[in-house]
């Protein structure tokens, strides 16, 4: 009797109808991406409907407004996704239009620089066998991170100038 896998039939059923059995996330392009910093969620957003939703790790002070370089604070905000980065070290990278005119006057007020260089990342090859649980630890210097896998659909779904809102 030979015996027959049903898992090739269940795939292209799956696919028919347009569902993505989990961890085999679709791709498609995404025209906003919403960050909840108190959640720790990343949500990809195409035509109003949550279509991939991310755990994240943020900033080491995760808690308020980014005020300048150096105080480990994620941005909060509108702002928009603006160059990829193949080969960042934190395996690929999209830089944020951090910092904004209002940023900047708020550091200078302060005495300070805004700072920039503040991405959508995945991990460091160091810390990759952090793997689904990075986001337990708020460890970049003001960053938003995801699994390599995660960065993987991100930036296959985002293109240049797609908004990013970052809430509190």
């Amino acid at each position: 009797m030979k015996r027959r896998s049903v898992l090739p039939g269940l795939m292209a059923t799956l696919a028919i109808f347009g569902i993505a059995p989990r961890g085999h996330a679709r791709t498609g392009r995404v025209d906003r991406v919403v960050v909840l910093k108190r959640k720790r969620v990343l949500q990809l957003i195409s035509k109003g409907d949550v279509v991939h939703s991310f755990r994240i790790a943020l900033g080491r002070e995760p808690r308020g407004d980014k005020r300048f370089e150096g105080d480990g604070r994620t941005p909060e905000g509108l702002y928009w996704l603006d160059s990829w980065k193949g080969d960042s070290r934190f395996y690929k990278a999209i830089r944020i239009s951090y910092p904004n005119r209002a940023d900047v006057e708020m550091a200078r007020r302060m005495g300070r620089s805004a700072g920039g260089a503040i991405m959508v990342h995945g991990l460091a090859s160091e810390i990759e066998h952090w793997g689904p649980n990075h986001y337990l630890f708020n460890w970049t210097e003001g960053c938003i991170a995801v699994t390599n896998e995660e960065m993987d659909v991100i930036w296959n779904s985002v293109r240049p100038g797609t908004p990013i809102e970052i809430r509190p």
